[in-house]
């Protein structure tokens, strides 16, 4: 009986080291997914990127941000919105123009994302003026960085797309 109770503790210990092993591969592998070549990638971090910001007159007007790797890096982003703010204050945060995930957009120095921030989403004459926009990715809030608008924006109620592979899919449409 004795040898009974010694092979249960061993599959018991075994078991519980098995299920560690799993829960650190999990772990580890959470923050990253696959390319078409099955290659690992990481997720993008907000130092990783170079992003451009460009003005467009669509949907009333909104700003193009195009991300794109550094060299020598590959990287995906999510399919979320950014953290972006024209100021320090809660009222000139973006808000998601959009309430679903898309999907993730895998970057190298050949590809880019796209995201699209509407600055003035309300139809009246109020708002604050800004010529900057402090942008990261989101869950890299710590590495916000400062990016120079190509005009001054009036802002109230901003709005973002999340990133997308394409950028007619970026265009920031009000509700």
């Amino acid at each position: 009986m004795r040898s009974l109770f010694a092979a249960r503790s061993a599959r018991l210990a075994l078991a519980a080291a098995a299920s560690v092993a799993l829960a650190a591969t999990a772990t580890a592998t959470a923050g990253a997914t696959t390319d078409s070549r099955g290659n690992t990638v990481r997720a993008c971090k907000t130092n990783d990127l170079t992003f451009k910001v460009s003005s467009k007159t669509q949907a009333g007007g909104y700003y193009l941000i195009t991300a794109t790797a550094k060299p020598g890096v590959t990287c995906y982003l999510k399919g979320v919105f950014p953290s972006a703010s024209f100021g320090y204050t809660p009222d000139t945060e973006v808000s998601p123009a959009q309430h679903a995930v898309s999907e993730n957009v895998t970057l190298s120095r050949s590809t880019a994302a796209y995201a699209g921030i509407n600055p003035k989403t309300t139809n009246n004459d109020y708002g604050k003026q800004f010529e900057l926009l402090h942008l990261s990715i989101a869950g890299d809030e710590a590495n916000t960085i400062t990016l120079d608008l190509p005009g001054t924006a009036t802002v109230d109620r901003p709005i973002a797309t999340n990133w997308h592979a394409d950028p007619a899919d970026a265009v920031p449409f009000p509700s």
